[in-house]
């Protein structure tokens, strides 16, 4: 081959791997969120491993076999980093902290310029981006998190997850575990099929819904686990319950009270993390997103996103 020639398939070549470089976005926000519970620190770790890549020279660059895996892994040691700064910030919180929501793409058509690089629209919605989930997730340590996400969801092996989280693999293997537990303990035990428990979430979060607009405090009773709890998530910058809300009956009061307050909230039924929800709107703008655990018929937890930090991604 002439020198002439070898240049446009060094060329080709290079714009292929800038390409599949590129496509790696998708599965490390995916990889980001599901670590950090937020799309914007998610953003922000994603952004800081492709800087990482980028400072590289080109011969070190080449000699990566895998640009894939070799971003995975600064991007996972990034959000431990960020893992372990987010609880010093979370002492500083106003109120309760919650995951941030993720919006169904599907139902928000034209929500913004630019959609399609939006990281809320590159979150695969499955069970391991439900909010009850997340919120489990979140009450682990940096280093329990991390291993059991990239074992148990990502299959990493713990090799692998031992040389991002600073530790030997069997004991990366007993944080798994620890996590495991957790996260088990937490869940509600069904027999029902998946597309079964969908229909079902869906029609008790309709007829909350439609109890809520009613302000009808038995319905609402009704609908709510005798145990229930309400988390509100306003961040210090709009109006929320600082603690959770205990107990069906008394959700059901401070509900019907918001109503009340509230006046002009138009309730819509949308996809929130993958699960049925409801997002509060007024005058066409997000106010609230609410999630919701249901087990048998009944809501065991509501949480209430309201911070608008956390709602960009709905607008």
């Amino acid at each position: 081959m002439r020198p002439e020639q070898a240049e446009p398939c060094r060329h080709n070549e290079d714009a292929a791997r800038r390409r599949a470089i590129g496509d790696e976005r998708r599965p490390l926000i995916n990889l980001a969120y599901r670590l950090l519970g937020s799309l914007a620190d998610a953003e922000d770790a994603v952004q800081e491993g492709y800087a990482r890549w980028y400072a590289l020279d080109p011969q070190r660059q080449n000699a990566i076999a895998s640009p894939g895996a070799w971003l995975s892994t600064v991007v996972s040691r990034v959000c431990l980093d960020l893992l372990g700064s987010a609880r010093v910030r979370r002492e500083r919180y106003v109120g309760e902290w919650l995951p941030e929501p993720v919006p169904d793409a599907v139902e928000w058509p034209g929500r913004r310029s630019g959609a399609a690089a939006d990281p809320a629209d590159l979150v695969t919605l499955d069970e391991s981006v439900d909010m009850a989930f997340l919120v489990v997730l979140d009450s682990m340590t940096p280093a329990e998190r991390v291993a059991f996400l990239l074992h148990d969801v990502f299959r990493y092996p713990f090799t692998e997850i031992a040389e991002i989280v600073g530790r030997t693999p069997a004991a990366c293997r007993q944080l798994a575990s620890s996590a495991r537990r957790r996260v088990g303990d937490s869940q509600p035990v069904t027999a029902r099929p998946a597309v079964a428990q969908g229909v079902a979430r869906a029609r008790v979060v309709r007829d909350f819904k439609r109890a809520w607009e009613a302000q009808d405090i038995r319905a609402l009773v009704e609908l709510l686990d005798p145990s229930a709890t309400a988390t509100a998530d306003g961040g210090g910058r709009v109006a929320a319950t600082l603690k959770p809300v205990e107990g069906g009956a008394e959700i059901a009061r401070s509900l019907v009270g918001l109503a009340r307050r509230a006046g002009t909230l138009n309730l819509l039924e949308r996809t929130v993390n993958g699960r049925p929800g409801l997002v509060a709107t007024d005058r066409g703008k997000t106010v609230a997103v609410f999630a919701f655990e249901i087990a048998d018929d009944r809501i065991q937890r509501l949480w209430a996103i309201r911070n608008p930090a956390k709602l960009r991604a709905w607008g």
